[in-house]
């Protein structure tokens, strides 16, 4: 019974040491991620303008497609496992882009005014909470 006691309380300490140190680990982690949050932020934010496609203006091309043969444009077409960048009007990516350009240059008045030029111009943009984002980060 001794020996059962002593092993019981053997593992409860070893346990909770092994729990601490993970719970300090995890609290370094959110420290440090506290602090590159404004990096990872525009960080993330370039990744995505980076995979979306700008979209041309061409003619509309028709497809049948769908079990009741429905025509839908062939943009629009699902096709399983497709691998697409989210499309965007080539103008609205461009003036998005170059906000983000005036922000990497530390010239925060500047790029204020452009991503604020942006929702003014853009407001049902895919972009425009990521434009909300920024003009957050910009007035700290």
């Amino acid at each position: 019974m001794k020996k059962i006691t002593m092993l019981f309380l053997l593992g409860l300490v070893l346990g909770s040491q092994a729990l601490y140190a993970a719970e300090k680990g995890d609290s370094k982690q959110k420290a440090a991620e506290k602090g590159d949050s404004k990096q990872s932020f525009w960080h993330k934010l370039r990744i995505k303008i980076e995979s979306m496609t700008p979209q041309k203006k061409t003619s509309v091309t028709t497809a049948t497609g769908g079990v009741r043969g429905a025509p839908v444009s062939t943009e629009e077409m699902y096709w399983k496992n497709e691998a697409t960048g989210q499309m965007i009007a080539a103008e609205e990516l461009e003036t998005f882009k170059n906000a983000m350009k005036l922000a990497d240059s530390d010239d925060k008045a500047q790029a204020h005014a452009a991503f604020a030029e942006f929702i003014k111009k853009y407001p049902g943009s895919s972009l425009r909470k990521d434009a909300d984002q920024a003009l957050a980060l910009l007035a700290k």
